[in-house]
């Protein structure tokens, strides 16, 4: 006949203080204000709890006590891998971090994949506050964020009246990446842009649908293309945009295929990431393109593998997006005007962008 196994009852704050003929509240300071102890009176505390198997107080009555959870939550509408794979998001994500560090608090991560609304990912999300890192204007998963009654913070996209945000300014740093294409005499160009929807497309573009974009980083890059090949005389309906729903290199290179495919001729793609030009780059050079002689290739974000391709991009300081947000949202307290902070960009010249080819020139596509 077997026995029932006997288990030793856990330890618990009470009768640790019984233990030690001490109050709770010395026990309590051990873990959670050790300045108030003696190192001696501290370590006396810490091995009898091991010695008893006291866990060390309850973080889930702790905060039920005080209301606060100890940590600020990511909202990032993509898959959780997406955070740690693409580099302008780790980059984020690390200054994220370091600011938590700093005010010695947690970063828990809220992933809500595109097409799935699990609401009740933010519903019991134990969190303080929220930073939301680039997300659609119509996105459930933000609207569920705001209702709760804990300071937000947004990065990048979408801008929020009355909501603290902290991106660069997308309308002029692009203004001057077209400028620099527009003076180098480029009037043939296409694009390749990041999913303006939360509805899959991976393909051409309307103007229709870029203007009407929920992604407004993505609408703001646009109009300012549009707006400034214009002003040089180029119809911007006649220009090709290419779409793609997924952010990475194969999907850059397959639109740079689709236009190229269609629009041979086009002098230049712009990208509005480093992530699509850098595959724009490997399709290049699988056509024989010569890069940029024959095709001149911009990005937007000047990741590091942007800066080691030499590509002509945007730079933008992500770590410090990332690390200004996490300050903004810690210190938010009782203000009651919301604070936009414009990080700034710079424009960097690498080897590709070159005036376009002329009609004498020998002409490499196929």
């Amino acid at each position: 006949m077997n026995r029932p196994i006997r288990t030793r009852r856990q330890a618990t704050l009470a009768s640790l203080a019984a233990e030690l003929g001490v109050s709770r509240t010395t026990v309590s300071n051990a873990y959670n204000r050790p300045d108030q102890l003696s190192p001696e009176l501290r370590r006396r505390v810490l091995e009898t709890a091991r010695r008893l198997g006291y866990p060390g107080p309850d973080p889930v009555a702790r905060s039920l006590r005080t209301r606060k959870a100890g940590a600020v939550g990511l909202l990032l509408t993509e898959n959780l891998s997406y955070a740690f794979r693409d580099p302008a998001a780790v980059g984020v994500l690390e200054g994220l971090a370091l600011a938590c560090e700093d005010a010695g608090v947690g970063l828990h991560l809220v992933p809500a994949s595109p097409g799935r609304e699990d609401l009740a990912a933010v519903h019991r999300a134990g969190v303080d506050g929220f930073v939301v890192y680039s997300v659609p204007d119509d996105d459930p998963h933000l609207a569920a964020v705001l209702q709760r009654p804990v300071p937000t913070v947004i990065v990048d996209q979408p801008q929020v009246d009355g909501i603290d945000r902290v991106g660069p300014d997308d309308d002029n740093a692009t203004t001057t990446l077209a400028s620099h294409l527009v003076d180098l005499g480029h009037r043939q160009v296409g694009v390749l842009c990041m999913r303006l929807a939360r509805d899959r497309n991976d393909g051409f573009v309307s103007v229709e649908r870029q203007e009407q974009a929920h992604y407004h980083v993505q609408r703001t890059r646009l109009a300012a293309l549009a707006r400034t090949f214009a002003k040089a005389g180029v119809d911007w309906q006649t220009v090709p945009v290419v779409e793609r729903f997924e952010h990475t290199v194969d999907d850059g290179a397959s639109a740079a295929r689709q236009l190229l495919d269609t629009y041979p001729r086009v002098t230049a793609l712009i990208c509005t990431s480093d992530i699509l030009a850098l595959g724009a780059l490997a399709e290049a050079g699988r056509r024989g393109l010569r890069v940029p002689a024959d095709l001149t290739i911009t990005g937007f974000d000047g990741i590091s593998e942007a800066t080691r391709a030499g590509l002509t991009t945007v730079h933008q300081p992500v770590l410090e997006k990332g690390r200004a947000a996490g300050k903004l949202l810690l210190g938010a307290g009782d203000r009651v005007s919301p604070k936009v902070i414009t990080l700034p960009t710079e424009l960097r010249i690498g080897t590709t962008s070159a005036p376009p080819r002329t009609a004498e020139e020998r002409w490499f596509g196929p």
